[in-house]
């Protein structure tokens, strides 16, 4: 049986395939700050040299609305947290950054990604 962890998983690596594929080098997946992660952390080098807070949604299906519906301003207020720490941590302090998301609808096809660029700000 799948389970939720499963989709998430499948989610993520179909999100990373993707943006690999728009130039995007994955740094990090799954980076964890106190008790909240971001999916993946990229580097974008068509926009800069920017860092990429990429914040993967999945469904298997619409019932419960579609994926980018679920991030709160809550969930976007963990997420500035984590990125910050991410900074803090590798010392990229001051660099320029920004918050994707990527939403991945898995289908009986081939999954359908949509890629969501500055989807937010960090407060």
């Amino acid at each position: 049986m799948t389970t939720t962890n499963d989709i998430g998983d499948r989610g993520e690596n179909v999100a990373a395939t993707h943006l690999e594929a728009a130039g995007y080098r994955v740094l990090e997946r799954n980076y964890h700050f106190e008790r909240n992660e971001v999916d993946l952390v990229c580097y974008d080098p068509d926009a800069g040299g920017e860092l990429v807070f990429v914040e993967v949604k999945t469904r298997s299906g619409t019932q419960f609305g579609p994926p980018e519906a679920s991030i709160t301003e809550e969930k976007q207020a963990a997420l500035a947290k984590v990125a910050q720490a991410y900074l803090h941590e590798r010392q990229f302090e001051g660099a320029p950054a920004r918050f994707d998301v990527v939403t991945v609808l898995l289908t009986d096809a081939e999954p359908e990604v949509n890629h969501y660029e500055n989807a937010f700000w960090m407060g």
